[in-house]
């Protein structure tokens, strides 16, 4: 059961256009200290605007800390890495070691959510990486994305998963702490009316945590259920919960991504566009530009923002971070964000058309090529969840 607690304040971003001037604001007025994790820190315009006011923090006194994937953030310069430590940021990178010729289900376990929290009163949770959103070559910019911004009681729980992975991080990697100024407890007085829940997934006690929240809400799902997701590919049991809904008469619709970003689960996710359409699910692929968002609506009352995909990397084996929240004004407003992304960038997929494009010899070959191997890698590395993608 997801614990969802009330008295919260909770602001939806629309892209990084939205994201970045909240957090680089926070980050300029924090006073105590600052947690920031993320998957991907690029060393562009917007990375370095974001490394700026994390040097800015640290000069002043406030401890900064910074952890990045060892895979996401692999390109990121050591120039600004120096930078960034010779001006006080505690850095770490999460699984440094990504040399290719380690076949190990280890390697694969990512930090893949994004979390700031600042002087424990501001928390920042939802899909937007440390990267330049209007770089999307081919497309029109910026990339599509969501984060929340929250105040309130939900602070608790954010606050205790950023410092609890920073210390296990520094920990394993023979890393001295940065000391607190002073013992810091997250700021929980009521700051509005909305109730919410954090969920996380690691590999350990909360390996099912977000799979579970969704499988929740759609189980009680009655009217509609619009899923916004970048990388699709269930396992069976979310395949059958969004297949059951479509058949009690609850509307489906599945806004993914169109474009070919990564070609393997590209068309492994498109081997299952026929069983959805035959149960009566909408698809509407997503051309406008990059579709990154992993959020939903679910009777516009319940509402997801997060990290998670809903694919094997993200529900088997990486860090991951989402924000539920249970609010009918959150929920009306992501869901007319969702509906006027689907306006004015989304392709309905038709059934009978696509029936006939996925007969063709040379599209049969590819995804039947791309799903076999995705669920032969979705078995070896899930931990006893095999059966799942088979």
């Amino acid at each position: 059961m997801n614990t969802f607690c009330g008295g919260n304040l909770i602001r939806l971003l629309r892209t990084g256009s939205e994201y970045f001037p909240a957090l680089i604001e926070a980050l300029d007025a924090a006073a105590i200290e600052i947690h920031l994790e993320t998957y991907i820190f690029s060393d562009d315009e917007t990375g370095r605007r974001v490394a700026a006011a994390l040097m800015r923090a640290a000069r002043r006194g406030v401890p900064t800390r910074l952890l990045i994937d060892g895979f996401g953030s692999k390109e990121l310069a050591a120039a600004l890495i120096d930078e960034l430590r010779a001006a006080g940021v505690h850095m770490l990178k999460y699984r440094p070691d990504i040399s290719p010729w380690t076949l190990k289900r280890q390697r694969l376990r990512r930090l893949h959510r994004k979390i700031a929290v600042i002087d424990a009163s501001i928390a920042f949770v939802g899909g937007i990486n440390v990267i330049d959103d209007m770089h999307t070559p081919r497309q029109v910019p910026p990339r599509f994305d969501y984060a929340v911004r929250i105040e309130g009681p939900l602070l608790a729980p954010i606050h205790h998963s950023a410092t609890a992975l920073w210390q296990l991080v520094s920990w394993t990697q023979m890393h001295e702490r940065a000391p607190h100024k002073r013992p810091l407890p997250p700021c929980v007085e009521p700051r509005g009316g909305q109730r919410a829940a954090f969920v996380i997934r690691d590999n350990l006690r909360h390996r099912n945590d977000i799979e579970n929240a969704y499988l929740e809400a759609i189980a009680g799902a009655r009217n509609e259920i619009v899923i916004a997701c970048a990388y699709f590919f269930p396992g069976r049991t979310f395949r059958r919960a969004l297949i059951d809904a479509a058949t009690r008469g609850v509307r489906v619709v599945l806004l993914l991504q169109g474009r070919v970003e990564y070609m393997l689960l590209h068309y492994a996710s498109r081997a299952l566009y026929l069983h959805f359409l035959n149960a009566g699910v909408e698809i509407v692929e997503y051309h406008r530009s990059f579709l990154h968002a992993k959020v939903a609506v679910i009777d516009n009352r319940w509402a997801t923002v997060g990290s998670s995909n809903i694919d094997p990397m993200s529900l088997l084996l990486a860090r991951e971070a989402n924000v539920l929240i249970d609010d009918a004004a959150f929920a009306r407003e992501l869901r007319a964000s969702l509906g006027e992304a689907i306006e004015l960038g989304g392709q309905p997929v038709q059934a009978a058309r696509w029936q006939r494009q996925s007969h063709s010899l040379p599209m049969r070959l590819m995804t039947w090529v791309c799903y076999e191997l995705v669920r032969f890698l979705s078995g070896w590395s899930s931990y006893g969840r095999a059966r799942e993608f088979r």
